[in-house]
This record gives C-alpha cells, sequence and structure tokens, in this order.
C-alpha cells in the first residue's frame, strides 16, 4: 500500500528496511523513560494535528525518538544532520512506520543541503535541531520557512552557540529549548555517552590499543571530561589542552597532564578534538607530530581537525581502512584521519549508547511538548529546558533501575527555607 510517507520520501533502498527494523527494536526495548513518555503521548495528542521536522543524526535512537513524537499525534518529517552517520537500513524501516525521510550514507554536499531543505519545506510547526542546522537555513537562506514554525529544540553544544548568536543579532525567528543545556542531558549524555561512543569509534575503526598511549584530548568540557575520563579507564597517558584557566586547573586536579597543542603534538599517538570550535588541530601541530598518529574529531563539525593544512603537508592520500585516511606527507610521515574529521563516535560507530539517549531524547520529547504549548509566551530566544522537566526525565530514570531515593520532611523544608535556627 502506497502512503505518504513512501510516495515522498528520499532513501537509498527501500529493501533494507527488515534490518533497520531490528535495529530500532533494539533500542526501543533499552529505552524504558522513552517508552513511558510514548504511553503518555499515545494517550494525550499533545501534537495533534501538528508538523514537526527532525534535523537528528540519522540512526535508530533518533527514529525511534521519531515515532515517539508520531505517536504523540505529530505528522513527523525526518532528515540528517551528518553525511556520514545515516544509516540507510533505519532510514527504510521509518519509511515503512509512516515517517517522511529525506536522508542518505554520505551523499554529494549539494544533495545533503537539499535533503535538509525539503525537510523544512514541508512546513512544519514545530522542529528538532542538530546544530542549529535548520535554524541557520532558515536565516541565511530561506526566513520564508519561518512562518509556520512555533519553537523548536536544540541537542547540542555547538547548536546552542548557533542559536545564540542568532538571537543575538535579531534572526531567530521562534523560540528555541536549550536541550544541550539541561542537567540530564550534559551531565549523563555529554560525559558518559561521548566518551563510550568515541573510543567505540576509534577502536572499532582503528583495531589498535589504547592501553600505554599517549591520548590528547582538546577541550575539557562536559565532553572532553567524558573522553579523558574513558581513555584514562582504557589505561592511556591522558593529556588535556585547554583555552579557560578553570577547566585548565580542573583538569590537572583531575589527574590529568595539562599543556598546550603544539607541546601535546609532538607525543600524542591519538588526538580527540572536542571543543566545538575550529582549528584546533593545524599546520604547526602537524609539523611536529610523531610518525603515525591518529587524528579524530567528536565535535560538530568537522572543522576542528584542518583538513586542508592536513592536504596541503601531504603528498599522497589514500584510504586504508573503512574510515581510515592516509595522509603521507613529503618527509614520510604519515598521519591518520578518522570518518574526515567528522564525528568519530557517529561516523565510525553507532554513537551513544542506547541508555544514554533514552534520556537526552526523552528531554527532547517533553522540550518539544513545552514549547509547542508556551511558544507564545517565550519570545524568540533560546530558553531553558525547564528544571521541573529534568527533575521528571530523571525521576523516570531512577524507576527504570528500581532505584528509590530519600525526600525531604516537611520540616527539613521548612528548616531549608528559614533563615532561624
Amino acid at each position: 500500500m502506497t502512503t505518504p510517507a513512501l510516495q515522498n520520501s528520499i532513501v537509498k533502498d527501500m529493501g533494507l528496511a527488515p534490518e533497520g527494523h531490528l535495529k530500532i527494536d533494539w533500542v526501543e526495548a533499552h529505552m524504558p523513560v522513552l517508552n513511558r513518555i510514548r504511553r503518555q503521548f499515545e494517550q494525550d495528542l499533545p501534537f495533534k494535528g501538528l508538523k514537526v521536522a527532525i534535523c537528528l543524526h540519522l540512526e535508530a535512537k533518533t527514529a525511534y525518538l521519531a515515532k515517539v513524537i508520531q505517536a504523540g499525534g505529530a505528522e513527523v518529517t525526518i532528515t540528517h544532520s551528518n553525511p556520514l552517520s545515516t544509516q540507510d537500513d533505519v532510514c527504510a524501516a521509518l519509511v515503512e512506520d509512516g515517517v517522511t525521510v529525506y536522508a542518505k550514507y554520505n551523499p554529494e554536499p549539494a544533495e545533503f543541503k537539499q535533503l535538509q531543505l525539503r525537510a523544512l519545506e514541508v512546513k512544519p510547526d514545530l522542529i528538532i535541531d542538530d546544530g542549529g542546522d535548520f535554524a541557520t537555513i532558515i536565516a541565511s537562506e530561506r526566513p520564508d520557512l519561518a512562518a509556520t514554525i512555533r519553537g523548536g529544540a536544540e541537542e547540542t553544544t555547538t547548536g546552542i552557540i548557533r542559536l545564540k548568536a542568532l538571537a543575538k543579532e535579531g534572526q531567530l525567528q521562534f523560540p528555541m529549548v536549550a536541550v544541550n543545556d539541561a542537567y540530564c542531558k550534559y551531565l549523563f549524555d555529554n560525559r558518559y555517552g561521548t566518551g563510550q561512543s568515541a573510543f567505540d569509534g576509534i577502536i572499532r575503526t582503528t583495531n589498535l590499543v589504547v592501553a600505554g598511549k599517549n591520548v590528547v584530548v582538546a577541550g575539557y568540557g562536559w565532553c572532553g571530561k567524558g573522553v579523558a575520563m574513558r581513555a584514562k579507564g582504557l589505561g592511556a597517558n591522558v593529556i588535556v589542552t585547554e583555552i579557560d584557566p578553570i577547566k585548565a586547573v580542573e583538569a590537572h586536579m583531575d589527574g590529568f597532564r595539562v599543556m598546550t597543542m603544539v607541546e601535546a603534538a609532538k607525543i600524542g599517538d591519538f588526538f580527540i578534538a572536542v571543543t566545538g570550535n575550529k582549528d584546533v588541530i593545524t599546520g604547526e601541530h602537524y609539523d611536529v607530530m610523531k610518525d603515525g598518529a591518529i587524528l579524530s574529531n567528536a565535535g560538530h563539525f568537522d572543522v576542528e581537525v584542518n583538513k586542508p593544512e592536513l592536504a596541503k603537508r601531504s603528498e599522497s592520500i589514500r584510504t586504508v581502512r573503512r574510515n581510515i585516511e592516509e595522509y603521507r606527507f613529503k618527509d614520510g610521515r604519515k598521519m591518520y584521519l578518522l570518518a574526515e574529521g567528522r564525528l568519530v563516535n557517529l561516523g565510525a560507530a553507532d554513537g551513544h549508547p542506547a541508555e544514554i539517549m533514552d534520556t537526552t531524547f526523552a528531554l527532547q520529547a517533553l522540550g518539544l511538548r513545552y514549547v509547542s504549548e508556551n511558544y507564545a509566551s517565550l519570545g524568540k530566544n533560546v530558553v531553558n529546558v525547564p528544571y521541573e522537566i529534568d527533575q521528571q526525565v530523571a525521576s523516570y530514570k531512577l524507576e527504570s533501575l528500581d532505584i528509590t531515593i530519600d525526600s525531604l520532611s516537611a520540616e527539613q523544608e521548612k528548616y531549608l527555607d528559614s533563615w532561624k535556627f
């Protein structure tokens, strides 16, 4: 039977759907918080009659979020936020489940952008964004598409930086909930999720040992903390580079060596950039790196590791393993870039564990409901996830783990609210 999703979607191969369904079924079984929210949405139908457009890394966990939003009554359209993280079998499965999909693995840059635009051209009422891709397309190219949008939710640190810059310039046309800034996002997703998934990508791609190696972590925000923690757990000698003196002291007190990237470049074996900025690893660093250094990025865009300067120093470039490009320098040294310098945890692996994304996507779902119900009073701003939603998600997570915690007595609450002792 032909459905609107099947008729309108652009995916690689619908024949891949059975494998995609298996992947989605697996993560659904490991996302109890999102399952609970889905049951709520099926009863309340908070998105009944609304169109929701989603731009995220299109893999199984994201697919299940799309199905939860769909269960809330929405007509859902989804597209990719990274060319290497899209899983074609998952895309096909979503189409069979009635979600319109515009996404393919590793399309040409022009097609990648065009597919994102197609998702916006459905004229959504609400959006879920990653890296501010939707918001910047609207601001820079298609302001007409903002007319129907009540607001949305943003997933990432990089996206929030871009959204705040748009708001500062008066270019943000609707409220966006900063999901990344919620406690249940950055404490768990950014730290434990990025730490595990980054090394999942590095290890399964290189098949090399981490123990005993010098691992250089650029940036000691929540993602950097997680990467450094996991590197230490794998037996690495961890080096942190930073621009923030407070974070640098924190990294030192956490037991890591702290130095400039130029110093770290001379001794590093693995390099993992997690800053959200450009040109974190550049020509001056390549000039002093050891033969065989492995370069990777766990930030949002492929600009942290400067690829043009890497290519400029190379006499040959070849793919030596899936997701590993070898740059042979004119002096004979070889540098290895993972996943084209894109997100190594998604470009070379499956992203964060399902249990981690359970709480993050719970925040997305409840945050989207919040902005849909309150958009008229939120203004054209980047707004925080209400603390009550953060607590609700954490409470659901504890219940799923069969963990019970204490609560304050009336006398304790009175004591905390008073200045008299």
